[in-house]
C-alpha cells in the first residue's frame, strides 16, 4: 500500500527562521516579541495617567485650554502606538531563502588559494564567498550566507536573532521585538519621533500644571501636592534622552543615507558612501518613495518535505571546517590572522596512533622503557604529533637486517636544522 500524500502546509508553518506569526500568517514578530508588551505599556502608561489628570483639572480651568491638550495628548498617544505596531508586525524586508545553492558562475578560478570558498554543504561544488556589484557605479562586494544559501543583496545582513537575512538591514530593535529594515523603517522613524514628541509635550504641560497650582505657595509645596506631575516630569526627563537621541542620530543617518549597521561597521565619515544621493533626494527615498512589496509569501500552500533542512552550513576554507569564531570578516577584506595555529590537517586526524608510542619506545637491559634512538636522539625529546605541519612529515623505509626483522614504514618528524 502506498504511503500517504503529504499534505501542503503554509509557508509561514515550515519557516525556519525564528519569527513568530499571528492572525494565521498575516502579522509577523520577531522572536522577542514579548518586549512588545513592554513597551506598550512604557508609552500608554504615562501618556494615560497624563490624559487622567488634564481631566481632573479641566473644570478649574479653562475648558478651551483643557480640552485641546487632552485631544493633542490622546492623539499622539494613538499614533505612537500605531507606528510601534506597524513596526513590529510586518515584514521588514525578508530575503527568500534558497532551498539549494545557487549554480556557480563561469569566470571564477577554483585554484586560487587567496580565495575563499563555500563548500560546508555541497562539498562537490564550490563557489566564492563574495563577489563584487556595481551600485551607483560603486563596486560593493556582496557576501554568501551560509544559511539562506544566497548572496545578498547590497545592504542586506544575516540578522542572528531572527535567523533571516534582511534587506537594508539597520538593526535588531529589542524594543520593538523586530527586525529595522526597508519595509519598515519609515515607521520605526516615525516611532522614535513621535515618542520623543510625546515625552516633551507631557513634560511641558506637567510643568504648567505645577507653575498654576503654586499661586503663593512654594514650589516645593506644589510639588508635594501634585505628586503625578512630578513622576510624570521625572519620567519624560529621563526618557526624552533615549529616544531623543534615537532620533536625533536616526536623522543624521536618514540625511547621508546610511543605516546603522554600515554606521558602526564601514565608517562612511571615512570612506565614500556608493548609496548617498543628496540630503533631499535621501529624505524622499525614505520617507515619499513606495515601500516595496513582500519578497514572501507567508500564507502560500507548501510541501513540508522541500522546505526541510538538509543539515548543518559549515563554512569551510580550503577544505579544513572552520568554526565560528575563526569565520574572518569578508565584507571588509579582513584576512585570517599570520600568527593563528593552523588546524590539524584532515590526513592526521584519521590517522590511527594507538600503535606509535609503542614503536616510540623500547625497554632497555633493566627492563624500562626508553625512546627509541632510531626515531628521536637522546638529547632531543619526542615533539607532538599535533603540532608537527604536513610538510614535516615524511614516510621512510626502516629496514633493520641486523635484528632480522621484515622492513617496515614508520612516520618519522624531521628535526630542524
Amino acid at each position: 500500500m502506498a504511503p500517504p500524500k503529504p499534505k501542503p502546509k503554509r509557508l509561514y508553518q515550515v519557516w525556519k527562521g525564528s519569527n513568530r506569526f499571528f492572525c494565521g500568517g498575516r502579522m509577523i514578530f520577531g522572536p522577542d516579541v514579548a518586549s512588545l508588551f513592554l513597551s506598550t505599556l512604557l508609552i500608554g502608561g504615562p501618556a494615560l495617567a497624563f490624559c487622567y489628570q488634564v481631566l481632573t483639572k479641566i473644570r478649574s480651568h479653562d475648558e478651551l485650554l483643557g480640552y485641546p491638550v487632552l485631544v493633542v495628548g490622546l492623539t499622539a498617544t494613538i499614533l505612537d502606538l500605531t507606528f510601534l505596531f506597524l513596526t513590529s508586525g510586518r515584514d521588514p524586508g525578508i530575503v527568500p531563502r534558497n532551498l539549494k545553492p545557487p549554480e556557480p558562475e563561469d569566470g571564477f578560478d577554483s585554484t586560487t588559494p587567496s580565495m575563499e570558498w563555500v563548500n560546508g554543504r555541497t562539498p562537490h561544488l564550490k563557489l566564492p564567498r563574495t563577489k563584487d556589484v556595481l551600485v551607483n557605479g560603486h563596486s560593493v562586494r556582496v557576501k554568501f550566507c551560509d544559511t539562506c544559501l544566497l548572496y545578498r543583496p547590497p545592504r542586506a545582513s544575516h540578522c542572528s536573532i531572527c535567523n533571516n537575512c534582511v534587506q537594508r538591514f539597520d538593526h535588531h530593535c529589542p524594543w520593538v521585538g523586530q527586525c529595522i529594515g526597508v519595509r519598515n523603517y519609515r515607521f520605526f522613524f516615525l516611532f522614535i519621533s513621535s515618542s520623543t514628541f510625546l515625552c516633551l509635550y507631557v513634560f511641558v504641560f506637567s510643568w504648567i500644571n505645577v507653575f498654576e497650582q503654586k499661586h503663593k505657595d512654594s514650589l516645593w509645596k506644589t510639588m508635594s501636592r501634585e505628586v503625578l506631575s512630578v513622576i510624570l516630569i521625572v519620567y519624560c526627563f529621563i526618557s526624552v534622552w533615549f529616544v531623543g537621541g534615537l532620533t536625533v542620530f536616526h536623522s543624521y543617518l536618514i540625511c547621508t543615507n546610511q543605516t546603522t549597521y554600515e554606521n558602526f561597521r564601514y565608517r562612511y565619515d571615512k570612506n565614500e558612501n556608493p548609496h548617498n544621493k543628496g540630503m533631499l533626494r535621501n529624505i524622499k527615498e525614505i520617507f515619499f518613495s513606495k515601500i516595496p512589496p513582500s519578497m514572501n509569501e507567508f500564507r502560500a500552500l507548501v510541501m513540508e518535505d522541500d522546505h526541510m533542512e538538509d543539515g548543518p552550513k559549515t563554512p569551510t576554507v580550503g577544505g579544513v571546517v572552520i568554526s565560528s569564531k575563526e569565520k574572518i570578516d569578508i565584507e571588509m577584506g579582513s584576512k585570517l590572522s599570520e600568527d593563528r595555529n593552523p588546524s590539524l590537517p584532515e590526513i592526521l586526524q584519521n590517522l590511527d596512533y594507538n600503535g606509535i608510542d609503542d614503536n616510540f619506545k623500547s625497554k632497555d637491559a633493566d627492563g624500562c622503557i626508553a625512546v627509541d634512538p632510531y626515531f628521536f636522539p637522546s638529547n632531543q625529546k619526542p615533539r607532538d604529533l599535533e603540532q608537527v605541519s604536513i610538510r614535516e612529515i615524511i614516510t621512510i623505509k626502516d629496514e633493520r637486517a641486523d635484528e632480522g626483522n621484515s622492513s617496515h614504514w614508520a612516520t618519522l618528524p624531521i628535526l630542524p636544522s
